[in-house]
């Protein structure tokens, strides 16, 4: 069950409509993106949540799961009608980010993991953390944290940031904390690695010794479309420590290519071409049931049939209808052939014409193709006719 996370919404200063979520560390809140969140705005919408148990959020009893606080996240993206979204995680979070990625990939347009892994050890360790954590509370452990967190150097010349970042800590909820160590303890996502479609930004830093560089080799390795970047003099929270190398590397990598930019048109332009041709209500449906698993051949099939042949100026709607009832008869695909049928008698072709392009097919590509498919006009007219539309003009069935 979804816990509703706390969380901010701060609205871009651009006008184009896209989205950036950042997920924070074990024993942060979301304060941590403030330096990220002021300089995203110049291109996207941002969304900084707090994970169960953390800041703001709620704390329900512990265990939990990657995938319980993974839920969680898209929660708060439904609440906020976003449907594909930049994901950015750094540790805890990177680890949420790639369940999302991995098991919910139309939700994510990129990904960026921050000094974070595919697996974070040796289970026993989480689990006495938690442990410890129980008996003893989050501000016994802040020191160890914070020194995790940022380099020695970092430290000794900002007393204030330390100051800050260890009162973070202390604040963490005990049984948030203990319970995000659980989730933790049961997480290795190293065989689904290759399950990440999204394009991936790795960042690590030189000297983080919560997830050493190592492992993020293993996660730019594993991960198909990704790339790597190291950080100099930076620890665990690279994001604070580098925020104007971060900050950057982030703009960059969201920000679409030429190749992403003409995608993007692409899918547009098909879906106004698809519901033109085949109308509203279907492609509503068609899009209700879509899948993690079909979201990718809906994708191809709106940019390339829809965005790329059907947009071309060469032939108009009215033949290129024409010209795949005939074909989708010759090759007996009857269940296209069906909606195809049914979205012609909708933008106004006769029964008559349909016969005519049937009866043209039997003599070219075989009478019993023909036969199915003037069985499939006969129901459709009936149905078109049922449906309170006006009714196609009538004509005798030749069927045989």
């Amino acid at each position: 069950m979804t816990v509703e996370l706390s969380y901010d919404v701060v609205p871009s200063r651009s006008p184009m409509r896209t989205t950036v979520v950042l997920v924070g560390s074990l024993g942060s809140d979301r304060s941590m993106w403030d330096a990220q969140c002021s300089a995203l705005t110049e291109v996207a919408d941002i969304i900084a949540v707090d994970l169960r148990g953390h800041g703001r959020s709620p704390t329900p009893s512990g265990p939990y799961t990657i995938a319980e606080l993974a839920e969680d996240v898209l929660a708060v993206l439904d609440a906020n009608g976003r449907d594909r979204v930049h994901l950015v995680g750094l540790s805890l979070g990177g680890a949420v980010a790639q369940w999302i990625a991995v098991h919910r990939p139309a939700r994510v347009q990129t990904l960026t993991l921050i000094c974070t892994a595919a697996h974070f050890g040796d289970p026993r360790g989480w689990s006495e953390r938690a442990a410890a954590v129980r008996a003893k509370g989050t501000d016994s452990l802040a020191d160890a944290v914070v020194s995790r967190w940022f380099t020695p150097e970092l430290l000794a010349r900002d007393a204030d940031l330390a100051s800050r970042h260890r009162r973070m800590v202390s604040a963490t909820s005990d049984e948030g904390y203990a319970a995000c160590c659980e989730a933790l303890s049961g997480w290795d996502n190293r065989e689904d690695l290759g399950r990440i479609s999204a394009p991936t930004l790795v960042i690590a830093g030189e000297q983080d010794p919560a997830t050493p560089p190592s492992g993020a080799r293993i996660l730019a390795d594993g991960i198909a479309r990704s790339r790597l970047h190291t950080l100099t003099a930076a620890a665990h929270l690279a994001n604070v420590e580098k925020s104007g190398e971060v900050t950057r590397l982030l703009v960059d990598h969201i920000s679409p290519g030429e190749y992403e930019t003409g995608r993007a048109a692409a899918h547009a332009e098909g879906m106004r071409q698809r519901r033109s041709v085949l109308g509203d209500a279907h492609v509503d449906r068609s899009i209700e049931r879509t899948t993690d698993v079909t979201a990718p051949f809906q994708d191809f099939i709106t940019r390339t049939a829809w965005g790329d042949v059907w947009a071309r100026p060469g032939l108009d709607h009215r033949l290129r209808r024409l010209l795949t009832l005939a074909i989708l008869t010759a090759v007996g695909n009857q269940h296209e052939l069906d909606m195809h049928i049914r979205a012609a008698l909708r933008a106004g072709l006769s029964a008559d014409e349909l016969a005519e392009v049937f009866l043209h097919t039997a003599v070219y590509a075989g009478v019993p193709n023909s036969n199915a498919a003037f069985a499939l006009v006969d129901r459709a007219v009936d149905a078109h006719s049922v449906s309170g539309d006006q009714s196609p003009s009538r004509r005798e069935s030749n069927r045989t």
